[in-house]
């Protein structure tokens, strides 16, 4: 048996429809909404990519600039960094010659002193000068103006002294030599021509070969020593008090009669060495006390103190002298023959005769082998004379 369908009414059709069409519509709605997003989104990545490329090209331009100025600052630390080591380089080049001239200086200072101490040796004067006697006579007054007289008068208060000391030049004469002095320069002047001379000795003949001096430097001055009349030297014064009132106690012990002293003009007192001078308003209590040689001061238990003239020294015309004897000859290589003043007796008669090459000998003196002896010369009273 066919079963037939009932038709549908057009209500019941269309609702499915309407639904989907609804769906749609909503899902259509959906997606334009995310196609808004989206372009929302795009159009928010494309500004942030714009804005991305800026700050890009902006950090390459400072990456850049930082690397030139990097580069830059290199290129100036480089060339700083070679001044700097040329500097250090010609410095230490400075610092060479520096060293080598200040050596060059030490050597020429080192050859000074040598050559200082050698000269100090050569002029060194050390001798014992002997005690002489002097006897006032008068005081060597000249006529002349106030200034003068003035002058004159306070030259009293001292005591003034010259002396003239000559040192004489000198030669040493060791075993085997001997000194010959002729009257005559000419006669010198041959036998130094000669290269030696047969001397005949009785029986023996002995080979001399004469040679010629030449002296050491000697020096000549003057010195001038001034002793005051009125002021003394005091030592061994140890400071016992306080400054002021030590050199008031002395002031007042140097015042006092009774005891050799007078009236103090003045008084210096060193404390550190216990020393001092002290000056006096009249003359003859200086000289008083010196003969004494000590003074008693009035210090607590009492105080031996030394005294002793003033002295002042004065160098004057120094002067140095060099030369050669023009009438010495000096005679080497002599052999002991015989006795030494034969020998010599013998030298003497054969440079005194003319056949020699000879003339007449106003001195010899002869040294035998193992004997030393030192001969000074003087100046030639003939040649001073001749000036």
């Amino acid at each position: 048996m066919s079963h037939t369908e009932e038709p549908r009414t057009n209500g019941e059709c269309l609702s499915p429809r309407i639904q989907e069409l609804e769906d749609a519509l909503k899902e259509l709605e959906k997606w334009k909404n995310l196609v808004e997003k989206a372009d929302t989104e795009k159009s928010r990545l494309l500004l942030e990519k714009l804005d991305t490329e800026e700050k890009k090209k902006k950090a390459q331009k400072e990456t850049t600039d930082v690397l030139k100025a990097e580069e830059q600052l290199r290129d100036h630390v480089n060339k700083t960094m070679q001044a700097i080591q040329d500097e250090i380089n010609q410095i230490d080049n400075d610092n060479q010659n520096l060293m080598r001239k200040l050596q060059r200086c030490k050597e020429q200072v080192k050859s000074k002193e040598a050559e200082t101490d050698s000269l100090q040796q050569r002029f060194k004067i050390k001798a014992q000068i002997p005690a002489k006697k002097m006897k006032f006579t008068h005081v060597n007054a000249e006529a002349g103006g106030c200034d003068e007289a003035e002058e004159s008068e306070g030259e009293l208060l001292n005591t003034k002294s010259v002396f003239t000391i000559t040192q004489r030049p000198s030669v040493l004469l060791k075993g085997g030599q001997a000194l010959i002095t002729f009257e005559e320069e000419k006669v010198a002047d041959q036998i130094l021509k000669l290269v030696k001379c047969s001397v005949t000795c009785d029986k023996a003949k002995i080979d001399v070969k004469p040679y010629s001096l030449s002296l050491d430097p000697s020096v000549k001055f003057e010195v001038h020593m001034t002793v005051s009349k009125r002021t003394i030297m005091f030592s061994k014064a140890p400071a016992l008090l306080p400054v002021e009132r030590m050199q008031d106690r002395l002031e007042l012990s140097f015042s006092k009669p009774s005891r050799g002293g007078g009236e103090v003009e003045k008084l210096e007192y060193d404390p550190r060495t216990g020393t001092g001078r002290v000056s006096f308003v009249n003359t003859g209590v200086a000289e008083n006390l010196v003969l004494k040689g000590s003074f008693y001061v009035d210090v607590g238990n009492g105080m031996e103190v030394s005294v002793a003239p003033l002295y002042e020294f004065q160098l004057r015309k120094f002067q140095t002298f060099s030369g050669v004897p023009k009438r010495t000859v000096l005679l080497k290589g002599i052999q002991d023959v015989m006795d030494e003043e034969d020998l010599q007796d013998h030298l003497e008669i054969h440079f005194q005769k003319p056949s020699n090459y000879g003339g007449e000998v106003e001195t010899i003196k002869y040294v035998s082998a193992g004997k030393e002896l030192k001969a000074f010369f003087v100046e030639d009273c003939a040649e001073v004379e001749a000036e």
